[in-house]
């Protein structure tokens, strides 16, 4: 364990009690065949059963695993982010705990890595799931974040992954961003590929993740996409929700003024105070524009001060 390592390989896991000891032999079996000094990082999320225990009994006897212990169930996406910031091997590869991926696939996909891409996705090509709840809606969900964000990933919610250590370090996480780090990189100028891997019925258990997670997905896509489209020009993107709100706002004084003058013994004090929030928005709206601006300025003299002090040394 003195020897710098390679590769980490992250699993979160969630009452997977039966799966954590054929997962760690069918990793270390796989990974034994690579030329790579490694180490696999079992994320504990809260479990309720004897995960965590059998996961602890293993590390005891081989210093290549590590278990992190969540004190409750935060979700896939924390525990991702626990097991990167855990991981020390300079490529990260993550998979589930259901033993539904394979890793057999690790090896392919650390060459991508090993060939100049920051991101590597597996693409399940033959799903075995459920076509109703499990891969209609997937695919749906994958043609609409392919159109959003013009970012062409076959398979946004596969599990197993390589990243370069370095990139996916950085990444902020929460919500169900683990299943948009490829958009989100991709975005950033980051480069990755994608191959098939296969894909098992799962043996042990039951799916943790049903129908609701897509609705997160989708709104956490467009976060992104906003947060994309406007972060170099802060006044603009402000500026046309300003600009929807107060059209809103005129709509409704419009509209008021046509019934005080039709209807003058009418109250329109649900009218006014519609107007009052729409305008208020609008305002509250351009502020938030006029600020981000300010901020974003400074920051990029700040920064290209910084870049003049070190290409020129003053």
């Amino acid at each position: 364990m003195n020897k710098e390592i390679d590769v980490s390989v992250v699993v979160p896991v969630y009452n997977e009690q039966d799966s954590v000891e054929p997962l760690y032999r069918a990793i270390v079996s796989a990974m034994n065949e690579l030329d790579y000094n490694y180490e696999i990082v079992l994320v504990d999320d809260g479990s309720k059963d004897e995960t965590f225990k059998r996961a602890e009994d293993l590390a005891k006897l081989d210093p290549r695993l590590v278990v992190v212990k969540l004190k409750k169930n935060y979700g896939q996406t924390t525990g991702l982010h626990a097991g990167f910031h855990t991981a020390k091997g300079r490529m990260i590869i993550t998979m589930d705990g259901d033993l539904q991926n394979d890793p057999t696939d690790i090896g392919p996909m650390l060459e991508g890595i090993e060939r100049g891409n920051d991101i590597v996705l597996g693409w399940r090509h033959d799903r075995k799931d459920f076509f109703i709840s499990r891969k209609l809606p997937s695919k749906i969900a994958n043609w609409i974040i392919r159109k959003l964000t013009g970012i062409p990933v076959k398979d946004n919610g596969c599990a197993i992954r390589a990243y370069r250590g370095e990139v996916v370090q950085k990444i902020p996480m929460y919500s169900e961003m683990h299943r948009l780090m490829p958009v989100i990189t991709a975005l950033s100028g980051a480069k990755f590929t994608q191959v098939k891997v296969k894909h098992h019925p799962r043996v042990f258990g039951h799916s943790k993740y049903g129908l609701s997670r897509i609705y997160k997905v989708i709104i956490d896509m467009f976060a992104l996409k906003v947060t994309f489209a406007f972060f170099n020009m802060p006044l603009y993107g402000f500026g046309l929700f300003a600009a929807f709100f107060g059209l809103i706002s005129l709509m409704l004084m419009m509209f008021g003024l046509v019934q005080y003058v039709l209807y003058p013994d009418l109250s329109l004090v649900t009218i006014m105070g519609a107007i009052m929030l729409f305008g208020s928005l609008s305002a509250f709206m351009a502020f938030l524009g006029v600020i981000s601006e300010l901020a974003y300025k400074t920051g990029s003299i700040k920064i290209e001060k910084l870049l003049k002090y070190k290409r020129f040394g003053k």
